[in-house]
Order: C-alpha cells, then structure tokens, then sequence
C-alpha cells in the first residue's frame, strides 16, 4: 500500500540521514584535530620559539586561565558582530534594490559602492570617532562597509536572474510594480541575498577585528580584536592565540547557524 511504502521509506531514510550528518560533523573535527597534531608536533620537533609560534597545547593553557577575560572582551566582539551584520544587510539589500529598479541609480551607485571596498579603514577610523565618538557605532559602520558588498552583488544579481516568462505572465495579469517584485524577483533573489549574507558573515569577524583595531576604544574591555593587538605588543603569544582561535570558532558557527535559517527562509526545491 502507498501509506506503508512511504513509511518504510522514511524508516530506511532515517539511518541514512544520520550517517551523513555525522559524517558532515566528524570530518572537519578530524581534520581540525590532525592539523592541531601536527602543529603540536612542529613545534616540539623543530624547538620553535613560542613567542612566534605557540604550541595548541600552550593556546588551551592561556585559554583555561584567562577565560574571563577572553569571555568579557568576546561579548563584545559578538554585539559588534551581529549588529553590523545587521545594519550591512539591511542597508546592502536595500542598496540592491535601488540599482535593480532604477537605472541611474545603478549607473551613480554601483562605482562607488565597488571603490568602498579599496578604501583603507585606517584612514578613516580616526574620522569616525570624530563624528561619533569611541563607542560603537564607527566599529558597526566599519564592520558594515566590509560586509555590505557581498550581500548588494548576490542580491543584485538575484534580481536580474528572475524567470522573465515569470514577469510576462505577472504583467498579463495587469500586476503592479510592486506586485512583480514581491511574488516574482523577490523570492528569486532570496537564496543569492542569502548567500551575500554567509560571505559577509565569515567576512564579518575579520571586519570587527579591523574595526576594533583602527578606532580608539575606551573601558577594560574594547573586543578580541584590540586584546590580540594588545597581547601581541606585550609578547602574550600564546594568549593572542587562544583569542584568534576563539574568533575562528565563532566565525563558524555563525555561518552554520545562518545556513540552518537559510533552509527555512528558502527551502531547497525539490525537482522531479
């Protein structure tokens, strides 16, 4: 019967599925710890200064000790994170739509919004905090201008890729602007802005790094970006280390976490 076929196919579907997802995650942790023994190995065999290269064993140690410390300046680089992702795509999505939908705009924009991306963020780091003082905001606007360009090329190309049989057939029912653009270049758009937003993700914790090292800050803690450069002055190798690694795992799980809400905004589509 077709009831009992479907469930006997879900039944053997199952251990499948959950081989595979182990095997997603057991491959890159192998492959992470293979490459954790052979730096420790290096290391050790070759007698290499660990004021240059400290050993993974040396980064936990720092790890353990010091995880207040690192903890109290990783929320901030998080906050950062997340808000400047957010204003990054709020502000390229918007951007994508304008040169999609207006000629002149695409014509005026579109250069500059390249030549942002050559534009060194030293320069204009001391800038920022003249407008805005030491807080937040020049550190968003930073991690913002890193990360906003992916996210308006995916979506403008998105836009301009919508099935114009799709249009025709909106336009023959007397659809308006708006219309067209919520039912047929929207959903099309939405993978690739998604994938815009995955590269500004992993782009996005190098970006707060940057940022936090070309704007002054003030209080105890100014981000993990400012405690490596600060670590690294003081010769805290090992420490400075440990909170690279902690940025490398957040970059991570930040990208797996939005392929997860990816598959719920635009499910894959199944074809026959």
């Amino acid at each position: 019967m077709p009831h009992e076929s479907s469930l006997a196919s879900a039944q053997e579907n199952g251990p499948v599925h959950m081989r595979r997802s182990a095997a997603t995650i057991l491959a890159p942790v192998l492959l992470g710890l293979s490459i954790l023994g052979i730096w420790e190995l290096y290391v050790d065999l070759h007698g290499v200064d660990p004021l240059v290269l400290p050993a993974p064993h040396a980064m936990a140690v720092q790890a353990w000790n010091n995880s207040g410390l690192l903890w109290s300046n990783f929320t901030i680089t998080a906050e950062e994170v997340v808000l400047g992702l957010a204003l990054a795509l709020a502000c390229g999505f918007a951007m994508a739509v304008a040169i999609h939908v207006w000629a002149p705009i695409r014509r005026a924009v579109y250069p500059h919004a390249v030549g942002s991306q050559a534009v060194p963020i030293a320069v204009v780091g001391v800038l920022l905090c003249y407008w805005w003082g030491f807080g937040i905001f020049p550190k968003l606007f930073v991690i913002a201008l890193i990360c906003f360009f992916p996210v308006v090329v995916t979506t403008v190309d998105g836009l301009a890729a919508v099935d114009p049989d799709q249009l025709k057939l909106l336009r023959t029912l007397d659809a308006s602007r708006w219309q067209a653009f919520r039912f047929a270049e929207l959903p099309a758009a939405l993978p690739a802005a998604l994938s815009g937003a995955r590269i500004a993700l992993a782009v996005g914790v190098i970006g707060a790094y940057i940022a936090e090292t070309s704007t002054p800050s003030t209080g105890p803690h100014a981000g993990l970006g400012h405690e490596i450069t600060a670590d690294l002055t003081a010769l805290q190798t090992s420490r400075a280390y440990a909170a690279t690694a902690l940025l490398f795992l957040f970059a991570i799980a930040c990208f797996y976490a939005l392929s997860l809400a990816e598959r719920k905004l635009a499910p894959p589509t199944n074809k026959p």
